[in-house]
């Protein structure tokens, strides 16, 4: 492979070599030092597998144009690896690639139903089951539109659905995404490249030249020769990590949990709440993902306090004006169907925070395997959902206390940024109708606060009540 690369221009190659290391496998080392920022590597353009490369290709370019939709992207690359690497002469280069590749691929598709059920409750588990079925589907609608067409192309002896689910986890685990300057967006899989590991101490060091189409990694860090060379996949939770590229990371700063909030397009008043929910920027059906920095996200109580609203509050309602509390009895039912709702997601879960740590502990599950990496995503989702409930717990404990004072509510009793409910508060110097922790989270909040205030101020002025 690297001689091939070499014969296309590849720079960067000299100074670098394959290697195993002992915790993540196979890598790549420095031969050299290197500052970050440097340039480490670059494969030329006609060395990428590109959705653009697999059309261009004189065989299997004229099959793949004769399918009406076209095929994803994705199905697209996956077909294109499979066609080279089921050749028997010829794409000698991009062939040395696919030698290279792993034989087999550890991401959640491949699991057993009992290193599957040890992460039951999480989204990774929902997923996972619905991409299973969404993979016999498709594999399905492949053997109709293209692979049973073009039986001389793909022999289906070479293009099994084991197969099918190989080439899809080599563009999920090796793909890289670009935007490019006129707004589309470009995957491709770069050889070599593609060996690079992950790691969260590198800055996002691979760049896409749109201009000439190579692809250059730089230095994420300085290193020193014999160190292993990094890119960094991005700030992404385990569930997503072990879907796509097949590993986890122990304590994961970026764990998730995406949670769907949806209303039936049936539903009292749905047209109204509708267009509150898009004024609000939104969607009757919205994933938002709770994080460990923010377990219960603005957008959810927003979402829920339209949702909420009786016909009254909707003859009267703006979507500015579900950036806080609408009134007590509103309030006091979003957050306690919130409560009531991480709760039951919290039940859903096979084995429970706990258990898994003491689990984990005793080496019931052997380290690095299936069953060990599905329990690392369970006990990441299940901190952030424990985390979401407390803080909706907070909210409640907080709007009950302040049940039946008049005004319903106070709107001061909490940060309006981060929604904090314990003080020292300060108020907006202006509109004097909102609250914040501190002066950092006035600065966050203003850009979205400044046409309320605007108008809270106007009104103040005008000796108006703004309701």
């Amino acid at each position: 492979m690297e001689s091939w690369l070499k014969e296309s221009g590849a720079v960067g190659l000299d100074d670098l070599e394959l290697a195993s290391f002992q915790v993540t496998g196979r890598g790549i080392r420095s031969l050299q030092s290197y500052k970050e920022g440097e340039r480490v590597l670059t494969i030329p353009c006609g060395n990428l597998w590109t959705v653009e490369h697999a059309y261009a290709d004189p065989l299997l370019g004229p099959a793949l144009r004769s399918v009406q939709p076209p095929l994803t992207v994705d199905d697209t690359l996956a077909i294109y690896i499979l066609f080279v690497r089921s050749r028997k002469s010829g794409y000698n280069g991009l062939r040395s690639h696919v030698t290279a590749l792993p034989t087999s691929y550890s991401s959640s598709i491949f699991f057993t139903e009992i290193e599957l059920e040890v992460c039951v409750g999480t989204s990774l588990y929902t997923i996972t089951k619905q991409l299973k079925r969404q993979i016999v589907e498709d594999y399905a609608g492949l053997v109709a539109r293209i692979f049973g067409q073009y039986q001389d192309l793909f022999p289906l002896d070479k293009f099994t659905i084991e197969d099918y689910k190989w080439g899809l986890s080599t563009v999920w685990s090796r793909g890289m995404d670009f935007v490019l300057p006129d707004g589309n967006s470009i995957r491709l899989l770069a050889p070599f490249a593609d060996m690079l590991n992950h790691s969260s101490d590198v800055r996002q060091c691979h760049v896409y030249d749109s201009s000439s189409g190579n692809l250059s990694v730089l230095a994420g860090k300085d290193y020193k020769a014999g160190d292993q060379v990094f890119i960094n996949y991005g700030p992404l939770p385990n569930n997503r990590l072990l879907r796509l590229y097949g590993f986890v990371l122990s304590s994961n700063p970026n764990d998730s949990y995406d949670i769907v909030l949806s209303t039936h397009p049936t539903a009292p008043y749905s047209e109204q709440k509708q267009k509150l929910w898009i004024s609000a920027g939104l969607d009757s059906t919205c994933t938002i993902s709770l994080t460990l920095t923010d377990p219960l996200p603005k957008n959810v109580l927003r979402y829920l306090r339209i949702q909420r609203l009786d016909e009254s509050d909707l003859s009267v309602m703006q979507a500015d004006a579900t950036d806080g509390i609408i009134n007590e009895s509103n309030e006091l039912e979003v957050l306690q169907v919130l409560v009531d709702s991480f709760s039951s997601l919290l039940e859903n879960f096979g084995t429970q925070l706990e258990m898994l740590g003491e689990q984990l502990a005793a080496s019931v599950h052997p380290p690095g395997g299936n069953a060990w990496a599905a329990a690392h995503v369970s006990l990441g989702e299940q901190r952030v959902l424990r985390l979401a409930r407390k803080r909706a717990e907070e909210l409640l404990a907080a709007a009950e206390s302040g049940r039946g004072r008049k005004g319903d509510i106070s709107p001061l009793a909490r940060c309006a940024n981060c929604d904090k409910v314990s003080g020292p508060f300060m108020l907006c110097g202006r509109c004097k109708a909102v609250n914040y922790c501190t002066r950092t989270c006035q600065v966050v909040h203003y850009k979205e606060h400044k046409a309320v205030c605007r108008v809270i101020s106007a009104a103040s002025k005008n000796g108006s009540e703004v309701k």
